[in-house]
């Protein structure tokens, strides 16, 4: 049966959870106190119509993504709650300092590390953590990224424990997606439940488009002359996240390409159109370093653009993200960055992260084995919620498997202990029940300064006692709400 939270608060096994709505008491906390006063007045019937009608509008709308290795499923919905996930004006004002604090570190890092390497000469970072790492691109060492910037657009993953307890859980400094979903999910709660925002007042996002291509032309290259050209370089209709570059695409007012549609024109990169070839001064990419250019790394690859990466070093194109960002979210790297924080700002970081072992060291590798089942593994590489184990909810097949794994590549593993997520109030045939959640807000850089969006893609973990909220492991998302102070 399905454990639902009441209007009146929390069952008491709820409650060594922190949860958004109630606390860990049957307080309701501030940010939802207008919701719940809307909430008791609504009819069930009505909202459970209104949760259909916006399943019926993603559909219709073409919000799917992809599922790798599933021939069966290779489209799917992302399932979308209707019931927003709330947060106080106050609480963003602190979660956007630490945001904002970490992702200049990450940018000055990521400068170092292809230049003098100052935080190695410092003892701060092992050399070999660096040497030995698969994402770090020789081919960018003293490389100068127009306007220095190398992370144009960053997501920052937060999990939340308590009243005040915030964790980075992961950074993303690649290619990170999920904003389509954050503007998608905002305008259908707008449209299906205009009185909500009436009475809250909610923090916009639909600028975002409007941020990201203002931010992206202000990292045009030097060889720009006029209005900076931007175009999105995607891998095509079969990424897991077409859907996403072909929005951002559109709502930006740029155009989408692919590798085929590119090619290296005196000195530039240029686009086929009805006129000819225009040359595009930023780029943005939603294809892997790997397959970016096949002149200087995967040879095979039929994705990128022969020689992008030679007008990139001259200067003839911003290519965002730069390529060699990957290091930054290493989650090896990763166990290292209140160090990083700290070395390049000056200050403690503000958002604490989880607490990491790094299994390539022999005595953490034994102890991470002798407490797999209480352990969160998750491979330094991996991403999506593919190839980690949670401890708590393994069977023991899957522990022993894993295991296996982890003493055969120790160092492609990292663990950490399982925080107990925080729950916001999901919408059920029996009522609202408490589930798990992360947040990723979205940060832009530029010469001119860093933007971040208010609230950003809440992802849910929709199975009772999931922590894995990932769209590909069954998580759907939900509308987040930064109120106003």
């Amino acid at each position: 049966m399905e454990q639902t939270q009441s209007q009146d608060g929390q069952s008491q096994s709820q409650r060594q959870t922190f949860d958004e709505m109630w606390g860990h008491t049957q307080d309701l906390r501030s940010p939802y106190a207008r919701f719940h006063d809307w909430f008791q007045d609504e009819d069930p019937a009505r909202l459970q119509k209104k949760q259909r009608e916006a399943e019926e509008v993603f559909r219709l709308t073409g919000i799917t993504f992809n599922v790798y290795g599933r021939a069966e499923a290779a489209e799917r919905l992302i399932p979308f709650d209707i019931i927003p996930r709330i947060i106080a004006g106050r609480e963003w004002s602190k979660l956007a300092r630490g945001i904002e604090q970490r992702v200049r570190a990450i940018n000055a890092f990521l400068y170092d590390i292809y230049h003098r390497q100052e935080i190695i000469r410092a003892g701060r970072l092992p050399a070999e953590m660096i040497a030995k790492n698969e994402a770090f691109l020789p081919q960018m060492i003293g490389v100068e990224p127009p306007g220095g910037v190398y992370t144009h657009i960053v997501g920052i993953d937060l999990v939340r424990t308590g009243d005040d307890d915030f964790f980075v859980l992961e950074d993303n400094a690649r290619t990170p997606s999920g904003v389509s979903y954050m503007l998608e999910n905002r305008e259908t709660m707008l449209q299906m439940f205009p009185e909500l925002f009436s009475k809250n007042r909610v923090q916009p996002v639909s600028n975002y488009p409007k941020m990201l291509r203002r931010s992206l032309a202000a990292c045009a290259p030097p060889q720009c002359t006029g209005i900076p050209v931007v175009a999105v370089l995607t891998p095509g209709i079969y990424n897991s996240a077409y859907y996403e570059h072909s929005f951002l695409a559109d709502k930006m007012g740029v155009e989408l390409v692919e590798g085929h549609d590119l090619r290296v024109i005196d000195g530039r990169v240029a686009m086929r159109t009805t006129q000819g070839y225009k040359a595009i001064d930023v780029l943005y990419r939603r294809v892997d370093d790997e397959y970016l250019d096949p002149l200087n790394f995967n040879p095979d690859s039929a994705l990128g653009i022969p020689g992008i990466m030679d007008v990139y070093r001259a200067g003839g194109i911003t290519i965002a993200n730069a390529p060699g960002t990957g290091i930054a979210d290493d989650k090896a790297i990763y166990s290292y960055m209140p160090d990083i924080v700290e070395f390049y700002t000056g200050e403690k970081a503000i958002l604490q992260n989880v607490p990491t072992h790094r299994c390539s060291d022999p005595k953490t590798l034994q102890y991470v084995l002798d407490n797999l089942k209480e352990l969160v593994v998750k491979e330094v590489h991996g991403s999506g919620g593919y190839g980690m184990l949670i401890g708590p909810t393994s069977s023991k097949r899957e522990l022993s498997e894993f295991r296996a794994k982890l003493q055969s590549r120790p160092a492609n593993y990292i663990a950490q202990p399982t925080l107990a997520l925080s729950t916001v109030p999901i919408l059920t045939k029996a009522g609202l029940a408490p589930r798990h959640v992360d947040l990723r807000p979205f940060v832009l850089v530029s010469p001119n300064g860093i933007e971040i969006t208010p609230g950003g893609l809440t992802r849910v973990a929709l199975k009772k006692g999931s922590l894995v909220v990932n769209s590909s492991q069954g998580g759907g998302t939900k509308d987040t709400w930064v109120l106003e102070e």
